[in-house]
């Protein structure tokens, strides 16, 4: 079958339009933005010690108390990295990203490796399967044949998430938030985990031309709306407890929600060749995005930078925000005109702070403040990287498919000799119990709106 990618890619070359950072990069060509682009790599790579000697690779220092950072973050970085290869060219990474890739895949190779089940979402595990997918769709080099493969990868991600024990009859349906029974958070079902399982489901779909994947999508889209964690006006709210049947709705809403749900819904436009549907879905959640997550044009986390009370988790979703919506304009070409010039003034904003010590290079958080605030991390690092390196799509080539030209190598089966975690409690430790994965639960700690952030095993 002739490729599903519908054509045209207008006004792309609004990416690199007059652009100018203060200070140290300047980024209004294509030439300026791959060098600032290979500063910032090499900036969040500083980050990473999985290639040192004695360190495991795959991950960010952690968990907590560790270090800042969760399992997933891990493989959310290596998603970056492979759009920072795809777009600007550069393979000095990629040794270190496949290496990270398939160490972290777990004996039954579906990203459920046993020294992280006592913290083990359905999130955490859908970023990395959301990462071997990028992998698949770009044609980043595939790892020798007696590795797994990145399509079988992404594919036993899909596989364990569709099996029925993670699947109950609570809140209507859904994916719980951990995966093991015993794991705090097990009584949770949130926006995330769902919105990865939905987000693979449509790249599935798109990528082997195939309705199973599609109606999983479909399914899990409907039933986010119907329970309440989408309103009718497009805010994604985090999650609810299955005691309460999902009533108690926690409004908090976070950036990468948005994101991981209108990648999913550009790629089931692109997939059923325009259907209006998917249109409205796309255009409604759109408007929603730019109304709630872009401050004057430019990217900010409502629920905690106000008043600086962002987790090291909620300090990377900017990046997922710029680069989600960026491939979006790909596969759903009619977003593109509205798209680009807000990611272009955003990603303007983003670079213009990043004049942090010691070399006048480093990256803050708050870009619409347009200094650079002294908040530095592997998750501030890797949303500019993400925003900026994402201003070359205009010249990229746009997520391929099994029938015109992906490479890689899949596997219908994978993940059928999976852990379902049904029979054998987690071992948890202090440090699994001080928070897990993406999702911290979200209470008001003044009239002034300031929240407090504590992890529902706290």
């Amino acid at each position: 079958m002739t490729s599903r990618l519908l054509n045209a890619l207008p006004v792309a070359c609004l990416l690199t339009g007059s652009l100018v950072s203060a200070q140290t990069f300047k980024i209004d060509s294509d030439d300026g933005i791959i060098s600032a682009s290979k500063k910032l790599a090499q900036n969040v790579m500083t980050y990473y010690h999985g290639n040192e000697l004695g360190q495991t690779p795959g991950i960010l220092p952690g968990p907590p108390p560790a270090g800042d950072y969760y399992w997933w973050e891990g493989g959310a970085l290596w998603g970056a990295m492979i759009d920072y290869w795809h777009y600007t060219g550069d393979t000095s990474y990629n040794d270190v990203v496949t290496q990270a890739l398939l160490w972290q895949v777990g004996p039954n190779k579906d990203y459920m490796p046993p020294n992280v089940t006592a913290s083990l979402g359905n999130d955490d595990q859908g970023f990395w399967g959301m990462t071997a997918m990028l992998a698949a769709e770009v044609n980043f080099p595939d790892p020798p044949s007696d590795q797994p493969q990145w399509l079988a990868l992404a594919q036993a991600v899909f596989n364990t998430q569709a099996d029925p024990g993670r699947h109950d009859d609570t809140c209507g349906g859904g994916l719980r938030w951990q995966i093991p029974f015993s794991n705090n958070g097990y009584d949770y079902k949130n926006s995330i985990a769902n919105g990865c399982f939905f987000n693979l489901a449509a790249r599935l779909a798109r990528y082997l031309d195939n309705s199973t994947y599609s109606d999983w999508a479909e399914k899990t889209w409907d039933w986010v709306q119907s329970v309440g964690l989408m309103d009718a006006e497009y805010r994604i709210y985090d999650g609810a407890h299955v005691e309460t049947n999902c009533t108690d709705i926690n409004r908090a809403q976070f950036s990468y929600n948005n994101a991981v749900y209108l990648l999913g819904a550009a790629y089931m436009f692109n997939y059923t060749e325009g259907d209006q549907k998917w249109e409205q879905r796309i255009s409604s959640l759109l408007d929603a995005t730019i109304r709630d997550f872009f401050k004057d044009g430019v990217a900010f986390e409502i629920a905690c930078e106000d008043h600086m009370t962002c987790t090291a988790d909620m300090l990377s979703f900017k990046g997922y925000l710029h680069r989600w919506m960026t491939t979006m304009t790909q596969i759903a070409p009619f977003t593109a005109a509205k798209v680009l010039p807000i990611l272009q003034k955003s990603a303007q904003a983003a670079i213009t702070q990043c004049t942090g010590p010691p070399d006048g290079t480093t990256c803050g958080f708050q870009w619409s403040s347009g200094t650079f605030d002294d908040s530095v991390g592997a998750g501030q690092t890797m949303n500019v990287l993400g925003a900026v390196s994402s201003l070359l799509v205009g010249k990229a080539k746009p997520p391929v498919t099994q029938a015109d030209g992906g490479t890689s190598t899949g596997d219908p089966n994978a993940g059928s000799s999976s852990d379902s975690f049904k029979h054998t409690a987690a071992p948890i430790t202090t440090g699994d119990k001080a928070g897990a994965g993406i999702l911290t639960a979200l209470v008001l700690a003044s009239a002034l709106g300031t929240f407090a952030w504590m992890s529902t095993g706290s």
